[in-house]
């Protein structure tokens, strides 16, 4: 329903671009003002793809504006946890309340297990694991305290789900999401949040690298199978949008029976 998420506040990681920037928009087209944050800069000299800017942060800040809402806009690490502090105090004292969170941000790398360096391994685990529990740990007792009840999304992978060689590091960081999904999930039903965790596959976003892939699966040719194609979009990619349509979906009402669930988006792929 147009409207859903009226008069309500949602918080955005990774919100510059690709799923983030989406999600921000949808939301924000729904009625909720947003609280977006992206570190806007390289996070490791071990993460090979062009990280997100500060001007297309700004371009959804507009994005969102362009939808009739209130914004909040911030470069921040999400491993640091008092600048997330700092934002969440912020968004509270400008726009009264905190309902939704989507923890969105993250990063991929690729290499077989026992090949990677501590570098590889510690961005990782570091932005994907830690950033999401240092989220999590700044925006609750904002949620908490604003007695409204609430919606949390944890943008975890498929391969939080299944493994997918060669990245075992980035499989290993969007498992353990699963994991604090389903534990917040019991601790915050006595407050009317609800925690639940997305597993998209394959959608369109710079942290996809296809060379960098075909590099891995002309080495390890096995691995190509456990990357199968979506048996409703076999040629091609995921769009953001579609993803978002999820998000929305699991931060309105329509979706208040669910918490604690684990929800494939991905079109089948992990049917194969």
């Amino acid at each position: 329903m147009a409207g859903s998420l009226q008069g309500r506040v949602a918080f955005v990681t990774g919100a510059a671009r690709a799923q983030g920037r989406s999600h921000a928009v949808r939301l924000a087209r729904e009625g909720a003002d947003i609280i977006a944050l992206d570190i806007c800069a390289p996070v490791s000299d071990s993460i090979t793809y062009p990280p997100a800017a500060r001007a297309e942060l700004n371009e959804t800040a507009q994005a969102v504006e362009a939808e009739g809402r209130k914004v909040l806009a911030r470069e921040a690490d999400i491993r640091d946890g008092a600048a997330l502090r700092q934002l969440v105090a912020d968004g509270i004292e400008q726009f009264g309340r905190l309902d939704v969170l989507v923890a969105n941000a993250g990063v991929l790398g690729w290499g077989r297990l026992w090949e990677l360096t501590d570098e590889q391994w510690d961005t990782v685990i570091g932005v994907n694991l830690t950033g999401t529990w240092r989220t999590l740990r700044a925006a609750v007792p904002a949620m908490i305290e604003a007695g409204n009840g609430g919606s949390i999304v944890v943008v975890s992978s498929s391969a939080g789900l299944k493994a997918t060689p060669g990245n075992g590091h980035y499989a290993a960081s969007k498992h353990g999401l699963t994991a604090l999904t389903n534990t917040l999930a019991l601790e915050l039903g006595e407050f009317g949040i609800r925690v639940n965790s997305i597993h998209p596959y394959s959608v369109d976003s710079p942290m996809i690298e296809p060379e960098a892939m075909m590099q891995i699966f002309a080495k390890h040719s096995s691995y190509v199978h456990s990357f199968p194609p979506m048996p409703l979009q076999p040629r091609g990619f995921m769009t953001p949008n579609e993803v978002s349509d999820v998000v929305v979906w699991l931060a309105g009402n329509g979706s208040g029976a669910l918490t604690g669930t684990q929800i494939p988006v991905d079109k089948g792929a992990l049917k194969y």
